[in-house]
């Protein structure tokens, strides 16, 4: 049975900077978590070792019971997706092209994309809805509208992890709030856990039942989010005011 990650005294450093110290961490496979910190906390860093983009790092990570590091890429890309935080395209290529590389881990190598793999590119481009984008250059679109087409392929990946970097950071409000309910329908109605990091107290509070606070590369507090986003401990850990935090 899937158990999710188990991370057992990770650390990273850069040179002489420790971005990771000892981490020991749970996130079951059902699970909807959001990561927060302030800058230079290691949440991206985090997210790096758990994609498998992080060889650097020290201690274990296993994911569902078995070291990351023995599984291929291919196989590793069918249970977990990735949403960066800044999409970038290098080359020319409409929407659906673009969510149509979510399939290439399940492709098969000779007879190319079947209609399973059509019908999730479909079924993705509907989830997130772009269906009004379908046919224009994904490069051409505004970043916000490029997010929703890389979280699009990240869905037709049919991952049962989906690992989010700052999934909001260029979308107006409604979208932002379109893609946090989208991303708890997921985990609730598909049952993929989720592992967002997010800069928006607010919107980790609303959405999310765990919470995850990291602060120089150490988690501080993990909970809900009345335990994990106190007045002391925003105080402590961002610096400001509490009053000047919504939730």
């Amino acid at each position: 049975m899937p158990n999710g990650y188990d991370l057992s005294g990770v650390s990273l450093a850069y040179g002489k900077r420790t971005v990771l110290d000892g981490l020991d961490l749970h996130v079951g496979a059902g699970e909807c978590v959001a990561v927060l910190g302030p800058n230079g906390a290691g949440k991206s860093t985090l997210l790096r070792v758990l994609t498998g983009h992080a060889p650097e790092r020290r201690g274990a990570v296993h994911l569902d019971g078995i070291p990351l590091e023995e599984y291929s890429r291919e196989t590793l890309a069918r249970r977990v997706a990735v949403v960066p935080g800044e999409a970038s395209l290098p080359f020319a290529a409409r929407v659906e092209e673009v969510v149509a590389l979510g399939r290439i881990p399940h492709e098969d190598p000779f007879r190319g994309m079947r209609a399973a793999d059509h019908a999730a590119v479909a079924a993705a481009i509907e989830r997130v809805g772009i269906a009004d984008l379908v046919g224009r250059d994904a490069r051409r679109l505004s970043q916000g509208e490029r997010q929703l087409v890389v979280l699009a392929m990240a869905l037709a990946q049919s991952p049962r992890m989906l690992i989010l970097d700052e999934p909001t950071v260029h979308l107006d409000l409604r979208h932002q709030v379109d893609v946090m309910e989208l991303l708890v329908a997921l985990n609730a109605r598909d049952g993929v856990g989720v592992v967002a990091v997010l800069h928006d107290l607010s919107l980790a509070a609303h959405f999310f039942s765990r919470l995850i606070l990291l602060d120089h590369g150490r988690v501080v507090a993990d909970g809900t989010p009345d335990e994990v986003l106190s007045p002391e401990r925003i105080r402590a850990v961002y610096g400001v005011d509490p009053a000047l935090v919504r939730r």
